[in-house]
């Protein structure tokens, strides 16, 4: 039970980054893919009708997290609480900026659209950060409280995968625009997809060699870090085949990917410290009881078609070009 809770966890947070992962993409390249006011709108409207449906991939893993392992988000928000707390504040502010931009079509904009680049990059970052301190241990003492200095979460090997999330989110959302945006927007997307792969290749294997030295990682994380590699493989030939489709597909289970890793890395524990006879929790001990799982388990099924649902409903609706015509949410 724990470990299939486990895996809905898993699976939630992976759909969230790799439907979500091409909104920030979007964010941190739209003032590169566009100058002008009008074509700012049609950028953001390639992602509009996905946005709040992406969003709530984290919502619901957030509810998992809280609802079927009580003991670990504690630990894990105590241990990388700058991080949090800066993810938290790309976050909001990325949101905000999106859907409060147009609100006023006679009002000024260059602030909005200054918030959703800024706000797309720190949640790139912070993500990427959170995830390289999970890969390396959290500096927590033997009774799982914050140890040493607070910045120790802002390590070299951390603020390498923070720019690791950049290259991976920029890449998923150039794919992403080179599917979605109008098309006089494809040959400029898909040239900054190109671009942006050798950043992407670097941090896979700069990540996976310096982590194989850092971390006592077990043989169960090797399926996740082949997906990755397998997945940039295949993005970087449809882009360069103009099979965009294609490389959404293969960027989206990159940016992916490196939860998979995370989740697997020291199974069966769920938590350890990079502090030396520093705090350790496995999944047994991070979990609610049996009986909490059991009910959690009725509300699974429908609660993962709905999500499920919901988002291939959008996609089907929505899986042309953005042109004139198009209803412009934001």
């Amino acid at each position: 039970m724990v470990i299939l809770w486990w895996c809905v966890l898993g699976f939630l947070i992976s759909g969230y980054f790799a439907l979500a992962g091409y909104d920030y993409g979007v964010g941190m390249l739209l003032g590169r893919l566009s100058r002008d006011e009008a074509g700012r709108r049609r950028v953001l409207g390639a992602f509009g009708p996905f946005f709040l449906a992406n969003e709530v991939w984290l919502v619901a893993a957030v509810g998992v997290l809280f609802g079927a392992f009580p003991h670990l988000e504690g630990k894990v928000f105590s241990g990388a609480y700058i991080p949090v707390v800066a993810l938290l504040l790309g976050l909001v502010t990325f949101t905000a900026a999106v859907q409060l931009r147009s609100r006023r079509p006679d009002a000024g904009r260059g602030a909005w659209t200054l918030g959703i680049t800024v706000g797309a990059w720190v949640t790139a970052v912070s993500w990427g950060v959170f995830l390289g301190n999970l890969v390396l241990g959290l500096p927590l003492d033997a009774s799982g409280k914050p140890a040493g200095d607070v910045l120790a979460v802002f390590s070299p090997y951390a603020l390498l995968w923070g720019a690791g999330f950049v290259a991976l989110f920029a890449l998923q959302g150039a794919a992403f625009l080179a599917v979605r945006a109008p098309a006089e927007f494809t040959a400029r997307a898909n040239r900054i997809a190109k671009a942006l792969t050798a950043p992407a290749l670097a941090f896979l294997v700069v990540a996976v060699v310096w982590g194989a030295f850092e971390t006592s990682a077990s043989w169960s994380v090797v399926p996740s870090i082949v997906l990755a590699f397998g997945a940039l493989g295949v993005a970087s030939a449809a882009l360069r085949a103009g099979r965009h489709k294609v490389a959404l597909i293969a960027t989206m289970a990159l940016s992916a990917s490196p939860v998979l890793a995370v989740g697997t890395l020291r199974l069966p524990d769920a938590l350890t410290s990079s502090v030396d006879g520093g705090f350790s929790l496995s999944l047994t001990e991070a979990a609610t009881s049996t009986e909490m799982l059991g009910l959690l388990t009725f509300v699974l099924p429908p609660a993962l078609v709905a999500i499920a649902a919901v988002q291939w409903v959008t996609w089907r609706r929505h899986d042309g070009r953005v042109d004139q015509r198009s209803l412009l949410h934001f």
